[in-house]
């Protein structure tokens, strides 16, 4: 069953122990300043029962024989006690705080790396939204697990035990009505923990929501005024932000029943050892001394269990988290290369072949064999040197044979070879580095022009300028106040369309590519630019492939080959002339176009 886009999926058990072993597993490259951070915490602890000790020393031994010298020993040890007590926690929360935010580092660079290697059609189901909340919040919460978290808890639960066998050890008795709440508090901490669980899982479904209709609704807001549909989102978004407040309400609700719980039972087990303390001190069986270190000791007590209970909460979102993250990470990559890649000849060709190509995207789930196929037997020969155009209707399979080309999937049936090397042997990298790609939607990143033609590949400022000018891009870079260090607003949006397109020609040629592929490349170019580019692929057509998708047939008349595409499979092939002589689809999408009415024979 597929998960909706914007919402998550059904998490596991409570206190998974294959994911808590994961998230430890990022300790190991820290295991010595974790050593160090738990044994200062055990410092801590073991520093917590000294209050009680000198107290009772003091009651029992110190004031009744009137020892000055004795009590100021023990204010002295007391305070020395409280001072080491201060520099172990202070070390320790650094401490920890350094470990959690290098384990966040590394996490955030896992998430980052797996989402470079994840193929398009992860992207095609996956709301950009929803992707950041996982490299953001969810891996933030880890970072409280491994700061406040794990190691806390540990300490926590060693202090428990030493205040326990502390207690025994003085007095059996006392130590057991001092206990004798925790069965109800073990009830109460149980209906907690699985609340709490369910009000945070609620919570991160919901933040996902809206990062992912924020980013949707932001990214489409030319669209949402357009069509005058502020209110709508406006409405649409509060009731978001109203489900995710819900969702916290009920959370401080649940932390508001509990915390007082604990305090009334904290004070239930004071009371019980008050009255069945002080009967002892009256019958002379227990010192008031013991009597007082018990009552320090019982508030101690109670205390780690708040904040196991505390901590037990982050685990709780952790663990949230953590599934969230970990199911990213094992996200299967659909493309992958191959253990031992082959390699591509040198110097390339350009040589791009289709072999009885069949394919079908994963999200169209077919009901029988015969349906969803987007590609039909697709089979074609692109040699050095060629300009093949593919046309046809929206829909057709002409994008989804550059997607294939470039890898973004791989083929169900079939093959596509570049210089005679079957594409699924060859390293993605060294594959794409031979196709230049040039699509409609153009997208340019925030940074200067020179950075964006030449996106860090291994191409001087000289071979920049030399591909922007090929492409009729030079002329309005130098109109530009830092020219070629113009810094550009997110997407190029200040730039037109036409000059960010124009842009991204001058990316694909300045890698000198064995392959153009042109995917509407010249849709929204005017005039007397298109004329620029097309001079420019003339020029450099010279030994090498170009592959065009085109709409506009005027675009690929000069084409040695036009493939007419239909319902994913090449129904005419041919030269314009040919085809236009033919009398099929071609000359019926290339009258339509001119406007011209058909004649009865078509």
């Amino acid at each position: 069953m597929t998960t909706p886009l914007h919402e998550e999926d059904v998490l596991g058990r409570p206190l998974d122990g294959t994911l808590l072993r994961r998230l430890l597993a990022y300790l190991r490259p820290y295991g010595w300043s974790t050593a160090l951070a738990v044994l200062m915490l055990l410092g801590t602890a073991a520093l917590q029962l000294a209050g009680p000790y000198l107290t009772k020393d003091a009651i029992d031994r110190a004031i009744p024989a009137r020892d000055v010298h004795r009590l100021g020993v023990l204010a002295a040890f007391f305070a020395a006690a409280l001072v080491a007590e201060f520099a172990l926690e202070y070390g320790q929360i650094i401490l920890t705080a350094r470990i959690g935010q290098r384990v966040m580092i590394d996490l955030r660079l896992a998430v980052f790396g797996k989402l470079q290697r994840l193929g398009i059609a992860f992207y095609d189901r996956s709301p950009v939204g929803r992707l950041m909340t996982r490299v953001t919040s969810d891996v933030e919460t880890l970072n409280e697990l491994f700061t406040s978290g794990v190691v806390a808890l540990f300490g926590d639960l060693f202090a428990l035990a030493a205040i326990m066998v502390w207690m025994l050890w003085v007095d059996a008795r006392l130590a057991l009505a001092a206990f004798a709440v925790i069965p109800v508090m073990a009830l109460a901490a149980q209906v907690f923990r699985v609340r709490v669980r369910e009000a945070y899982r609620a919570i991160r479904v919901r933040l996902a929501r809206i990062n992912a209709f924020l980013q949707e609704h932001l990214s489409g807001m030319r669209i949402v005024q357009l069509f005058g549909r502020q209110d709508w989102t406006a409405r649409r978004h509060e009731e978001i932000n109203r489900a995710h407040l819900d969702a916290h309400l009920v959370s401080i609700t649940v932390y508001a029943v509990f915390f007082p719980v604990i305090e009334v039972l904290m004070s239930v087990a004071l009371a019980t050892l008050l009255l069945y303390g002080g009967g002892r001190v009256l019958g002379h069986t227990v010192t008031i001394g013991v009597l007082a270190a018990f009552f320090q000791l019982t508030r101690r007590f109670f205390q780690p269990l708040q904040d196991i209970a505390d901590k037990f909460n982050i685990v709780q979102s952790a663990m949230a988290s953590s599934e969230r993250v970990f199911r990213l990470l094992d996200e299967a990559e659909t493309v992958r290369d191959a253990e031992r890649p082959a390699r591509l000849p040198v110097p390339p060709r350009g040589e791009v072949v289709f072999e009885d190509v069949w394919f079908r995207y994963p999200s169209r789930a077919p009901r029988g064999e015969d349906e969803g196929w987007v590609l039909r037997g697709v089979s074609f020969a692109a040699r050095p040197g060629e300009k093949v155009a593919l046309v046809g209707h929206t829909g057709a399979g002409k994008t989804t044979v550059t997607n294939l080309l470039l890898r973004f999937h791989d083929v169900d049936h079939g093959r596509i070879t570049v210089d005679g090397v079957d594409i699924r042997e060859v390293a993605q990298d060294e594959l794409r580095a031979r196709i230049g790609l040039v699509q409609q939607d153009i997208f340019l990143f925030t940074g200067d022009i020179r950075s964006n033609i030449r996106l860090d590949q291994p191409i001087d400022d000289g071979a920049v300028e030399a591909a922007a000018e090929r492409v009729g891009a030079h002329r309005f870079i130098q109109r530009l106040p830092a020219r070629y260090d113009h810094r550009l607003a997110e997407r190029g949006q200040t730039l037109s369309v036409g000059e960010r397109q124009l842009l991204a020609f001058a990316r694909a040629l300045a890698v000198r590519p064995a392959v153009l592929v042109l995917d509407e490349a010249t849709s929204s170019v005017d005039a007397e630019s298109e004329e620029q580019v097309q001079a420019a692929i003339a020029e450099l057509m010279r030994g090498r492939t170009c592959l065009v998708v085109a709409h506009r047939l005027s675009t690929v008349q000069d084409a040695d080959a036009i493939l007419v595409l239909h319902h994913g499979q090449i129904r005419e092939r041919g030269t314009h002339r040919d085809l236009l002589a033919g009398g099929g689809l071609y000359e019926k999408l290339y009258h339509l176009q001119l406007g011209a009415r058909l004649s009865p024979s078509s």
